[in-house]
């Protein structure tokens, strides 16, 4: 298993960690909707109520707090909300329990497609053998159809101004030979010292190593679409600055003209930050607009 920012070597005073789906490229919907989603009814045998069952994946991964949470917790929620809706309680539809795959997520924090299929092949959990089975189901078909969704509008103009100022390292709960692709297939790996991907632990495990390189906090920077990002940040006790969702043009405007300079300068933190952070919470919703049991 890979070791966050291994190879990282410290250059600057600053350090901007940025999430990658949803933040730096307009992948969320391609990827949830023609990659999770369909592979998430066929491997656990949601077809019969697949309408529901896509509706409550898409607002989980992409309209709710939980928005850019890893895959794995995420989609179980998806099953724990399905089972509260009145439409598939009247269909007297049984759902998968998953319980291997709820034990496996309470012991291990390195939640990707690896770690999954080693446990599947050690404990041999029918369970954890289908989360296995979507999990590198999912991946193949990013890796097939997902190219082509270039950066967000400011994104190559604020990396271009950062770089010589600041380290700049990729954090994400994508799997990492999918961000390292994405990344060099738009030419902006060069900008990066480090892409992590889920292999190397959850966005607030790589902030974490990344402060012992001896970055003051208030010079470490968290840039993300989802309220886990913020969690992350602040759990580390450094900045963030939201990239909106179905916003992000504007955001990444934002950093542009101010953000990215009160950073740089000192004065984020406080009332602009908190201002950021304001405006942000109101886009995602906690709970569905659909009533739940």
């Amino acid at each position: 298993m890979a070791e966050a920012l291994a190879n990282f070597k410290r250059k600057h005073d600053f350090l901007v960690a940025i999430d990658s789906d949803g933040c730096v490229f307009d992948s969320m919907e391609i990827k949830h909707k023609e990659c999770f989603i369909p592979n998430y009814i066929k491997h656990f045998g949601l077809q019969a109520i697949s309408k529901y069952a896509r509706e409550t994946c898409e607002f989980i991964n992409l309209y709710s707090k939980d928005r850019g949470a890893n895959r794995f917790p995420a989609y179980i929620k998806a099953l724990d909300l399905l089972a509260r809706r009145p439409e598939v309680q009247a269909r007297g539809f049984k759902l998968p329990a998953m319980n291997g795959v709820r034990e496996w997520l309470k012991r291990e924090t390195k939640l990707s497609s690896g770690t999954v299929k080693a446990e599947a092949e050690k404990t041999n959990d029918p369970d954890l053998k289908t989360a296995s089975a979507w999990s590198t189901a999912v991946d193949a078909t990013v890796k097939d159809l997902v190219h082509d969704v270039p950066p967000f509008p400011g994104v190559r103009e604020a990396l271009e101004k950062l770089f010589p100022q600041a380290d700049l390292i990729v954090c994400s709960a994508t799997p990492t030979p999918a961000l390292q692709k994405e990344w060099a297939e738009h030419k902006l790996d060069g900008h990066i010292a480090e892409i992590c991907g889920q292999e190397v632990g959850s966005k607030a495990e790589i902030l974490a190593k990344a402060r012992t390189f001896g970055y003051d906090t208030s010079k470490i920077l968290m840039m993300g679409d989802a309220p886990g990002d913020m969690k992350a940040a602040k759990t580390n006790g450094v900045l963030y600055f939201p990239i909106n969702p179905n916003h992000e043009d504007g955001s990444w405007a934002e950093f542009n003209k101010a953000g990215m300079d009160r950073f740089l300068k000192g004065t984020f933190a406080g009332d602009y930050e908190a201002k950021l952070i304001a405006e942000f919470e109101k886009y995602l919703p906690a709970d569905p607009s659909w009533p739940v049991a």
